[in-house]
């Protein structure tokens, strides 16, 4: 098998070492497929697209892209990648022509070759109407579209998405979803990091969960659904029966339950279907708890996280701890 990423034992530290990114981070993409890197906010996947898109240095560990090292040789890395940020990385007071315009030379493309190629984007990423308004006229999702257009000004082989819809509205996200799905079938190999589960779900042929700087397991949606068990009982009572519940299901299912004390939710991986749903309803009722809500389902991507790593929450970002750091002194 080829790969187009490899990544192996990266360690990346901020702050003189008070910060860890990356805390031995591997992984790989094969030729031709997307993986998602699928995590909360401070878990690494930003510093591991930098790395891989050789805007930071690794403090140890190795990547390549397309065979070619990006430590030692960054300048042909830079040749046949694409990278979309997190936030759009366009200027406002041009328009969207004038600013693929300007990445195309950037990109060394020649006068005559970089307009052709910025009017092929705005009509593929349906912004030919607007090519002539400025930026600050856009939406935040006609920016995201231009911003990922820009990375495609010289038709990369690799391309790293950070987040790209992050703060879209639900039809914003779902429109981009689309466009990127084009681009893996003209054969983009691509690597895409994400805080939203649905997002992995729905575009990533492997996903890999990373959390505190290292990938803790890896899988298609399937495996990493099955992992955490063919289906889940999830049960909402009143916050005085949460601690009896948890016990009962704990009790019947033989498995650690998950407890979400804010919606007073309790789930746990089960097999039987109906018949231990009909178990768990009598033995609720026999401790005297209350049933708001109870539901048998197949696990999500949130069921997964969740069992993998023991929360949901999002975590300090590493751009607000190092921030906290210099005001330190």
């Amino acid at each position: 098998m080829n790969y187009a990423v490899m990544a192996k034992d990266l360690v990346k530290t901020y702050r003189k070492g008070e910060v860890r990114a990356l805390d031995g981070l591997s992984l790989d993409v094969p030729e031709g497929t997307v993986l998602g890197v699928l995590g909360p906010n401070g878990a690494g996947k930003t510093t591991c697209v930098r790395i891989l898109a050789t805007l930071l240095q690794p403090d140890s560990g190795s990547a390549t892209v397309a065979g070619i090292d990006v430590a030692k040789h960054p300048d042909e890395v830079r040749k046949i990648i694409g990278l979309s940020g997190q936030y759009a990385a366009v200027d406002e007071t041009l328009t969207g022509w004038d600013n693929l315009v300007m990445f195309g030379r950037l990109y060394h493309l020649g006068a005559k070759q970089a307009k052709v190629r910025a009017e092929e984007l705005l009509d593929q990423f349906s912004l030919t109407e607007s090519a002539r308004r400025p930026i600050k006229t856009y939406s935040g999702g006609m920016r995201r579209r231009l911003d990922l257009a820009a990375s495609l000004i010289v038709k990369p082989k690799v391309l790293f998405l950070d987040e790209p819809t992050t703060g879209l509205d639900p039809r914003g996200r779902q429109d981009m979803w689309v466009v990127i799905e084009e681009l893996v079938q003209g054969g983009v190999t691509l690597l895409l990091t994400t805080q939203y589960l649905e997002e992995a779900d729905q575009l990533a042929d492997e996903i890999a969960v990373i959390d505190h700087g290292k990938v803790i397991a890896r899988g298609t949606s399937d495996q990493l659904k099955t992992q955490v068990g063919g289906e889940r009982l999830e049960v909402t009572v009143d916050s005085i029966n949460l601690s009896a519940a948890t016990s009962v299901l704990k009790q019947i299912s033989g498995n650690e339950p998950l407890v979400d004390a804010q919606l007073r939710k309790v789930s746990v991986a089960a097999s039987g279907g109906s018949s231990v749903l009909t178990e768990i309803v009598r033995a609720l009722d026999s401790a005297n708890v209350q049933i708001l809500d109870l539901a048998l389902k197949r696990p999500s991507l949130d069921d997964v996280f969740m069992s993998l790593t023991g929360h949901i929450a999002e975590e300090e970002n590493l751009e607000t701890a190092t921030k906290k750091g210099r005001g330190r002194k």
